[in-house]
């Protein structure tokens, strides 16, 4: 089992920035996943970016890449989602995620373990 807190949503201008955390408590295994996923109203849940645990290489959706920066302290079983120059279009609840295994896996129903949500709301 693994339980993840997430923190760090509000709301900001457009070109404004936020970063995210995710706190993972519980029980490890090898070869996780920290994803970040989104859902915006009426939208289905989509893939934001995910970090590997182990050797920390980073995967990011073409909508958010040079503007999202994820990254881990594993001493703090914590993850982050810098997010700068945000646009209205990033406008979503986005969820933290954990799965095991050796594929970084972008479709949210492989994903087992998830946060409750945060809020960003990137007004115009």
């Amino acid at each position: 089992q693994v339980q993840l807190v997430e923190s760090g949503g509000g709301l900001v201008q457009a070109g404004g920035s936020l970063r995210l955390s995710c706190a993972a408590s519980g029980r490890f295994f090898s070869d996780l996943n920290l994803a970040w996923f989104r859902q915006a109203p009426g939208k289905e849940r989509e893939f934001v970016s995910i970090i590997r645990w182990t050797g920390g290489n980073t995967y990011y959706a073409d909508s958010v890449k040079g503007r999202f920066t994820v990254s881990s302290d594993n001493a703090k079983n914590t993850y982050y989602l810098q997010m700068d120059s945000l646009k209205p279009e990033d406008t979503a609840v986005y969820y933290c995620a954990v799965r095991g295994g050796v594929v970084p896996a972008t479709n949210p129903n492989q994903y087992l373990y998830w946060g409750q949500g945060t809020q960003v709301t990137v007004s115009s």
